[in-house]
This record gives structure tokens, sequence and C-alpha cells, in this order.
């Protein structure tokens, strides 16, 4: 069964539009996937960088996502809860929800954003980290997929 993760923003390898970068309105891009596997009970989403200085520079948690949804659209509100929609945690900058690319300058950056179809439903406090999602979702995961964006400055 195919589980494809897209978006109109950007094509899977190319460049996030500045638009979606701290260099811009810093809004999240409007993604897209096919629907998950049977037996899902949640979905869990992690945009990360790994091509950070120091470690692995997390953009945007959000988990307990219904699996009945197919979509997330541009720009969802920066808060711990979406009606209908799931749960955001907290980024590296130490924010709630999404927090775009914004590499020092230099090469290129890659942004990998991770979508994850879950058998249970995590259940996790507000404000949550990458850290507390990956925790709760091993063992649990039914199938994945990503999408990779790439900026630089």
């Amino acid at each position: 069964m195919s589980f494809n993760l897209e978006s109109s923003a950007f094509k899977n390898g190319g460049e996030i539009p500045r638009k979606f970068t701290c260099d811009g309105a810093d809004a999240s891009p409007a993604l897209k996937w096919d629907a998950p596997p049977s037996g899902t009970k949640s979905l869990a989403l992690i945009a990360d960088d790994p091509d950070a200085p120091a470690n692995t520079w997390v953009h945007w948690v959000m988990y307990d996502m219904e699996p009945k949804m197919l979509q997330l659209p541009e720009g969802i509100a920066k808060t711990e809860a979406i009606l209908g929609t799931g749960h955001q945690g907290l980024n590296d900058f130490g924010n709630i929800g999404y927090g775009g690319p914004c590499p020092p300058p230099g090469k290129p950056h890659r942004y990998h954003f991770k979508l994850y179809a879950l058998d249970i439903r995590l259940n996790l406090k507000s404000r949550s980290i990458k850290r507390d999602v990956e925790q709760a979702m091993n063992g649990h995961i039914l199938a994945q997929t990503e999408l990779i964006g790439t900026y630089k400055r």
C-alpha cells in the first residue's frame, strides 16, 4: 500500500519557498497524504533539520492527529490543540507549532517532514517535544512517509 506525503508548496527534494521560513511569514506549508493503513488510530508529524550545526533541530511536532485526516492547510495556527486536527508540541525555538527553516548562512539545509501512522493515540501532555513523541510511538508505527525540502540563506 502506498502512503505518500507531498506539499503544494515544494516538491520532494526541492527548495522551500521563503514564505515558509523565518525570512518570510513563517507559515507552515500545506501538506497532503494518502490514506493511512487499516488499523491506524492516530497520525504524528515531525519536521526537523539534521544539518543544523549542533544537533538535529526540531521545527514542528504534531501528534494525535485524526487518522481520517488526509491534509493540513497552509498556515496552521500556533496553538497547542487544534480542534478536529490534533495537538502541537514544542519546537526547538521553544514555541508551540511550526517554526520554519532559519539556517545560518552557507550550504543548504535539508528539512525532513516525517508522517507516521500509529496503532495507538499517544495521549501525551501539552507542550510535548520530539523525544516524548518518538518514545511514545516506539513499537506502534504501522507506516511512515517523508517529504524533504531544502533552504539556504
